[in-house]
């Protein structure tokens, strides 16, 4: 017969029951892959005589508990001026005094992605472009080696929209997309964001966020998004008093003043006006594909926080050494990353929307609490039309499977070409005037 708690003394006297469930979960550690049986009764888990850990739970249960081996990270920012809402740089401040929100520089993975197709849009690509996500072998001599990269699940979908290859976070077509528009044109234009282009790496493991960031970097460069283009400095003290109250220190941030955008080129704009970097037109096409990785791709689990504003995406690095959740809404940008210290892998399946993705969502919940969904405004310079989504070019007005995409004003598709597939490619230098069908 099964028992079904144990009694446990605490430091100070008190007996707790613990009961069943919350001691099962204690599997024998063999790797990061592999556990032992599950246990059978408390006798398999725990002795008497045992000092144990115990976590207590919100419904007033207490379970077993330990110190994870695993690390992790929280920033989040407010995007109208950089402010650090929230920063948590490890488990326990005492286990190590090492802030990975500021200090740890890792691969960011696929949540490097969205600043390749946001490159990719300046350079004349739409949402709609059709690129081929085959197998592919390069030969480039800023790697080591011949290169196959392959997609996480293995497989290969061929012709991909731009929109579904973000949303589904395909490897072969960032890769292509980067070629595409030239690595150096890249580097300069993710600079904007705040990264160091020292550490980049100059060649197309690039496309995959081979390049090392810290949560706070990569949350920085999220903020333009998040922002509708603007590139503001994260800072930690709004002010210091001295104990009389006298305010010794205040930060002067630079603000987002969308307002000054209508401002004559002649007159000047306010001090401590955060410079704009990306056009709203491009902030908003890559919201509205991240809101979509959210909605039916790769951050699908967020969607039970039953919010239609947020946009975010996912990140895993080799051998899943690294798992990110890069999100946000207007007004809050929030990124989580979890690993080991040792970049020891976290296991098979430990992605970034399966380790990183519930810290992330965690935090949401309450930063959210009671902020009404922000609509996406859409800015002057984009045109919405139907498409055929097996081409990208414009759809018929009988095409019953038509669906809708928005454009720059200046590269709507057409029937006849359309720059869904004609202007998909482009030198190796990063002009997309040569034209390499579904390269």
């Amino acid at each position: 017969v099964r028992t079904t708690d144990i009694k446990v003394f605490l430091k100070d006297g008190t007996m707790i029951q613990i009961p069943w469930q919350g001691m099962e979960w204690a599997k024998t550690y063999i790797n990061e892959n592999q556990t032992g049986a599950a246990p059978q009764s408390p006798a398999d888990v725990v002795k008497p005589g045992d000092i144990i850990r115990i976590e207590h739970l919100p419904d007033g249960q207490s379970r077993l508990a330990q110190i994870p081996a695993v690390e992790g990270a929280l920033v989040a920012l407010r995007p109208n001026d950089g402010a650090i809402i929230s920063l948590v740089g490890g488990f326990d401040y005492f286990k190590r005094k090492f802030n990975r929100a500021t200090q740890a520089t890792r691969q960011p993975g696929s949540s490097f992605k969205p600043f390749i197709y946001s490159a990719a849009l300046e350079q004349g690509m739409t949402p709609a472009t059709l690129i081929n996500d085959a197998p592919v072998v390069f030969d480039d001599p800023g790697l080591e080696d011949t290169w196959r990269p392959e997609n996480y699940s293995g497989r290969f979908y061929g012709p991909t929209r731009l929109r579904e290859a973000l949303v589904h976070s395909r490897n072969l077509v960032s890769i292509r997309v980067l070629r595409a528009i030239g690595i150096d044109n890249t580097i300069d234009y993710v600079s904007r964001f705040g990264f160091d282009k020292n550490a980049l790496p100059h060649n197309l493991s690039l496309a995959l966020g081979s390049g090392v960031v810290t949560p706070l970097d990569l949350a920085s460069g999220y903020v333009v998004f998040a922002n509708s283009g603007y590139r503001v400095t994260p800072y930690f003290i709004d002010h210091i008093e001295d104990i009389n109250g006298k305010v010794l220190m205040t930060t002067t941030p630079n603000l987002v003043c969308k307002e000054c955008d209508a401002l004559p080129p002649d007159q000047p704009k306010p001090q401590h006006t955060a410079p704009r970097v990306i056009t709203a037109r491009n902030a908003y096409l890559m919201t509205s594909m991240m809101r979509d990785v959210i909605r039916r791709g790769t951050g699908v689990r967020a969607k039970e926080l039953g919010r239609n504003d947020i946009a975010g995406k996912t990140g895993t690095t080799n051998d899943q050494r690294d798992a990110w959740f890069a999100g946000f809404n207007p007004g809050v940008v929030t990124v989580a990353w979890v690993g080991f210290d040792d970049t020891h892998p976290l296991g098979n399946d430990e992605t970034g929307g399966r380790a990183a993705l519930p810290m992330w969502i965690d935090f949401m919940r309450a930063a959210l609490q009671g902020v009404p969904d922000h609509s996406l405004e859409q800015p002057p310079g984009l045109v919405t039309v139907r498409i055929d989504p097996n081409t990208g070019l414009l759809a018929d007005s009988k095409d019953r499977n038509a669906i809708f995409e928005t454009f720059f004003a200046d590269h709507v598709p057409t029937r006849e070409t359309g720059r869904g597939t004609a202007e998909t490619g482009g030198s190796q230098e990063g002009s997309p005037t040569t034209p390499e069908q579904l390269f």
